[in-house]
């Protein structure tokens, strides 16, 4: 199976959600299940039900997360060469070369993406655009409203 990128703060968010599953979560169903099961007849018994279905969707998703940790390589952005140019991991600031709003992204894995906090996926339009340029450079990036081009302001390496 092919190896997906994820920065070394994505892989300790998925250590830590995996760590509270594990810790907290599993233990906590466990116990409502053995409670509910002592309110008598499973068949008619709606906790016992919830409760089971908790059950699988916590351990559905331990299994998803040991696996995405399996198959993915940490890439810590830190000690890469630091070339100037755009590449996994990196911090990029833009300016919208129409209006001069400025904004910054992260360029990370795909299971670590999160467009509110700024976070964008390396298989993304814009990171793919973005990839290889350099400070001072000029992307054009398809967008869902068209076209938007950006002028790369820095990028940073942390």
């Amino acid at each position: 199976m092919k190896r997906s990128p994820i920065t070394v703060r994505g892989a300790e968010r998925l250590r830590a959600e995996l760590k509270r599953l594990k810790s907290v979560e599993r233990p906590a169903v466990i116990k409502a299940i053995a409670e509910a099961r002592g309110h008598g007849d499973l068949s008619e018994n709606a906790e016992y039900h919830a409760a089971r279905d908790q059950q699988g969707f916590i351990e559905g998703r331990i299994n998803e997360i040991e696996s995405r940790l399996s198959h993915t390589e940490i890439i810590d952005v830190s000690k890469l060469p630091q070339t100037g140019k755009v590449v996994f991991g990196t911090t990029v600031e833009l300016e919208g070369t129409e209006d001069g709003i400025r904004v910054t992204y992260q360029v990370v894995g795909e299971d670590e993406a999160d467009i509110r906090q700024g976070l964008i996926a390396i298989t993304s339009p814009i990171a793919r655009a973005l990839v290889g340029k350099e400070q001072g450079d000029t992307v054009d990036v398809q967008a869902p409203g068209g076209v938007r081009s950006y002028e790369i302001v820095k990028v940073k390496y942390e």
